[in-house]
């Protein structure tokens, strides 16, 4: 893993990051047999240690779950909920919530349950006297920097929401402080889907963005050129294999040459956001 100097990104850095951006996925029905190698699993983990988190709190604990008997308990806890949820749904939509792949439990290498301690900043009230919830917000921070360092290294992530938390703590022994925010399959995958599960099931389809932004107040007008601009704009989903997903755009400084920083470098924290 390289760290490299300067602020500047040139255009293939730029690529590559809306790359894992575009093309993240919520797997849940592609996950291969292969084993997740200790050296990939370490640089995950140390992406999501650095996401950003309010007054530099880092509420964040990631429970690794390989054994397989603990899995199909999580698995049964998943089926139950499903049920649970099942009833609140639409008439003419539970038909096809049934037939949804909804997790990859015991499908994927190993589970990681990522928590939120939230009494590891109890002591230092910076970001949260306002807005209390804002360790478990981080977390989620963390989540996402796991995500998509884990589509760079072409590790396929299923995020299970549907458990019930009281029921996962009593299993995985979480004590009452500590919040569990996602529960995620991980593992080698045979494909990236070219579109969310979902979308391609026919369950929803992705908002248009330019609705979605507003003027200086909710509902606000405005802002036609930014929408303009972005309605012109395509991700990867819709662009041709290989063709540019990041516009290309001026450097403000010349690229400066990078330098290779291993893991056990201190260096590596100075390249680092804290925040």
């Amino acid at each position: 893993m390289t760290a490299p100097t300067g602020d500047g990104f040139d255009q293939k850095a730029r690529d590559a990051v809306y790359r894992a951006m575009f093309t993240r996925r919520d797997v849940r029905s592609h996950f291969t047999s292969e084993a997740i190698d200790d050296e990939v699993l370490a640089r995950l983990l140390l992406a999501a240690h650095h996401a950003p988190s309010v007054g530099f709190m880092q509420p964040w604990n990631f429970i690794v779950i390989r054994d397989v008997a603990r899995r199909e308990k999580v698995r049964d806890l998943f089926l139950a909920a499903r049920e649970q949820e099942l009833p609140e749904m639409e008439a003419e939509r539970q038909a096809l919530y049934r037939k949804l792949k909804l997790e990859g439990i015991s499908e994927s290498a190993l589970n990681i349950c990522i928590t939120c301690d939230r009494e590891r900043s109890k002591g230092s009230p910076l970001g949260r006297w306002h807005n209390p919830e804002m360790d478990l917000y981080s977390t989620v921070c963390a989540v996402q920097n796991f995500w998509l360092a884990a589509r760079a290294e072409g590790v396929g992530v299923g995020w299970v929401s549907i458990i019930e938390a009281h029921a996962l703590k009593a299993l995985l022994s979480i004590p009452g402080h500590v919040t569990p925010v996602a529960y995620l399959c991980v593992g080698r995958v045979s494909q990236f889907a070219p579109r969310p599960d979902l979308e391609t099931h026919g369950w929803g389809q992705r908002l248009p963005l330019p609705e979605l932004i507003m003027s200086e107040t909710y509902r606000g007008q405005g802002e036609a050129p930014l929408k303009s601009t972005v309605a012109r704009l395509k991700s990867v989903e819709a662009e041709p294999h290989g063709q540019r997903v990041a516009p290309a755009v001026p450097q403000r400084e010349p690229p400066k040459e990078a330098s290779a920083l291993s893991f056990n470098s201190l260096n590596l924290e100075d390249a680092s956001a804290s925040r």
